[in-house]
């Protein structure tokens, strides 16, 4: 009898057990706003891009020009990217020479030897940036220095298809023994990814050529310093920036800044001015990964510092410099300036500013001026360093910042806290060391790095919740999730990537009282000449698509609102005991009168909640609903495929400030809800 009495009980329990867990399980998810009581303003700069020269981002990408070396600079070696040209009947020698060149800052040219030209001519081949991208019909500006040292000379430019097809021809004569540009446009006939250029002699003579060019014409710029046209940046790539309005452009680094010695360090002084007078140097990322060696990179700097800050102004972003500060990269040779020669680095940074916002009869702002922008660029902020630490790093950014405040008491200063805590020698000590020297420094920013893998992402949306109010604001200067690994070459831009970096944003901006400005890093990703991966924008030598996560990095850009509100979450699924199945942030936007809620689904299925808007007494009567999405975490945009995963717009009824809505599978959505 006890032990019938003592079952029943335990059958009893377990199904009120059972009861109470599908109880719980069938809680629908709250979202509750208090949209009546907006919190901390938005920073304008929350959402920016991160510009380095890696993975051909510059030479070979976003800077126009088609011709690899074209002024026979490369250090390593002054042919490369260049390959004897001959017809089969025709003779000569090819030689570098630099005696009574054309520009004494760049004095190699190279001598074409032409003793039969056959029927084709005799020259070289240039082999562009993984070949040069050629469209049917778009006209291309082609220039060159020459001269003949001998009797007058005829010579030819061809840009040919991988066959060795003639798609676009321009003829030359009457070349003389003095320098002198010539340029004419051609048109090519066909289409090709993978087009060369031909520089050929037609006649019998010596031929001397330098700063060999082709770029589109749509691309090209000219101003007093440069009155005839010369490459500027391809267009559909800066379009691709300007559709996000980022908040800030930060440039041009990121190690490029550091170098791996002193001497391979980013000079801006070197970047400015006419470009026959811009000094080659050897890529940072060249030979940095054994999976991806890369010897032919190299920095013309065609793309240099008035390049970036005219791109700033054009797409509506801050320019945000970051300069060396006299400390080559840590993970390399961690090469130090002594203290008592640090001087010439610290003016560097002086010049800078001048150069960007001084007037225009200062000695760099009339540079400027020159150049074409007599109005000041009006810098707001400089970076001090890169992925600097250690007591090295203190003790040289007290030298700048006391020069900087000292000129420019208005000037916002960034700080480093070394590279990612997860990367670097006894990272979590060291970051801990520099926050504690911020603390009493107080610069404006402290700029933090994240290279994770996307659980962690995902485990960390509070990551700032406990920040310390009262110490500096933050940049989170370049993160990306890791699909792989740090540095894998199998890293990829996938869905789960995307979404769970959505996750973590989301937390970023429900601290936007303390992170003020964010960016994904790296920007650019050249598909058949990257080093490293993921990357925001792929490209070939034709086209350019966003990943899955440019378009997370655009719809957070585009819908930042004006004022925080804070969120709460009931009844939230878990994935496991640190990942929530659902990251919800939301902001109002005063101008347009709309609350935005941001929310991220990271689960196969549809999440339905019930969201209140505490303090609006109307609604809509309807909302839009921007939603990215796809089918698998492993879904990612692809050349062949550049909108696989892309945001779609919908209108969604709210007719209160009580409603429901169901947040797609794998998804981040954007509510733009408008209330009173």
């Amino acid at each position: 009898m006890f032990k019938t009495r003592t079952a029943k009980k335990v059958g009893i329990v377990f199904i009120c057990l059972i009861l109470a867990s599908l109880s719980m399980s069938s809680a629908q998810t709250k979202i509750t706003i208090q949209a009546g009581q907006p919190g901390a303003q938005i920073s304008p700069t929350m959402w920016g891009i991160f510009f380095e020269d890696i993975n051909f981002g510059a030479d070979g990408g976003l800077y126009a020009e088609l011709v690899k070396n074209r002024g026979f600079e490369f250090p390593e070696e002054a042919v490369m990217g260049w390959t004897r040209m001959a017809s089969r009947d025709s003779r000569g020698s090819l030689s570098i020479r630099d005696e009574e060149p054309f520009e004494q800052a760049n004095p190699n040219y190279l001598r074409i030897e032409v003793r039969d030209p056959g029927r084709g001519g005799f020259g070289m081949t240039n082999e562009g940036f993984r070949g040069m991208g050629i469209h049917k019909g778009q006209s291309y500006w082609f220039s060159i220095y020459a001269r003949a040292t001998m009797e007058p000379m005829t010579f030819k430019a061809e840009i040919i298809a991988p066959d060795g097809r003639v798609i676009g021809e321009a003829r030359f004569s009457g070349v003389n023994k003095d320098w002198q540009k010539y340029q004419c446009q051609i048109v090519p006939t066909e289409t090709e990814a993978k087009a060369k250029l031909n520089l050929l002699g037609t006649r019998v003579g010596l031929l001397d050529v330098d700063m060999v060019s082709l770029f589109p014409v749509d691309s090209a710029v000219s101003s007093p310093m440069m009155p005839e046209p010369v490459p500027g940046l391809r267009k559909d790539i800066v379009q691709m920036l300007a559709d996000m309005k980022p908040g800030f452009l930060r440039f041009p680094g990121g190690c490029i800044v550091e170098g791996r010695d002193l001497g391979n360090r980013y000079q801006w002084k070197n970047t400015i001015g006419p470009i026959n007078k811009r000094q080659t140097i050897i890529g940072r990322w060249n030979t940095e990964f054994a999976h991806r060696l890369t010897p032919d990179y190299y920095q013309s700097f065609g793309l240099g510092f008035y390049e970036y800050f005219k791109l700033s102004e054009d797409i509506g972003a801050e320019p945000m410099p970051i300069l060396n500060c006299g400390m080559a990269c840590q993970f390399n040779t961690a090469e130090l300036v002594p203290m008592d020669k640090l001087e010439p680095y610290v003016q560097d940074a002086l010049d800078l500013i001048e150069f960007a916002n001084g007037p225009a009869d200062s000695k760099w702002g009339k540079i400027r001026a020159d150049m074409g922008h007599p109005e000041p660029f009006n810098m707001k902020m400089i970076g001090i360093g890169n992925e600097q630490w250690g007591p090295q790093y203190i003790e040289r950014y007290k030298v700048f910042a006391k020069a900087i405040k000292d000129k420019y008491p208005e000037m916002q200063l960034i700080a480093a806290t070394g590279s990612d805590a997860t990367i670097f020698p006894n990272g979590h000590a060291e970051i801990e060391y520099l926050w504690k020297q911020w603390r009493q420094l107080k610069p404006e920013f402290v700029d933090e790095h994240f290279y994770r893998q996307p659980d962690w992402f995902l485990a960390n949306t509070n990551w700032y919740d406990d920040y310390d109010r009262n110490s500096p604001k933050l940049f989170v200067g370049e993160y990306a999730a890791q699909s792989v690994g740090v540095a894998s070459p199998d890293n990829r831009n996938n869905l789960k990537c995307a979404l769970y970096e959505a996750a973590f944003m989301t937390g970023m901006e429900r601290n936007a009282d303390l992170v003020r400005m964010t960016c994904y890093a790296p920007l650019f990703g050249h598909e058949d000449a990257w080093q490293w991966r993921p990357d925001m924008i792929w490209f070939d030598n034709l086209n350019v698509y966003g990943s899955a996560n440019y378009y997370v990095q655009k719809l957070f850009s585009l819908n930042p609102g004006t004022n925080l509100l804070k969120v709460r979450l009931s009844d939230v699924p878990n994935l496991d005991d640190t990942k929530k199945a659902l990251s919800v942030c939301s902001t109002l936007d005063k101008k347009a009168g709309e609350v935005i809620i941001k929310a991220v689904n990271v689960t196969d299925k549809g999440l339905k909640a019930n969201i209140e808007l505490q303090g609006v007494s109307k609604t809509g009567p309807q909302a839009k609903a921007i939603v990215l999405a796809g089918k698998t975490l492993e879904d990612e945009n692809t050349l062949q495929e550049p909108k696989k995963i892309y945001p779609a717009e919908k209108t969604v009824s709210v007719k209160s400030p009580n409603f429901s809505y169901e947040f797609q599978p794998y998804s981040l959505t954007v509510l733009r809800i408008p209330a009173e």
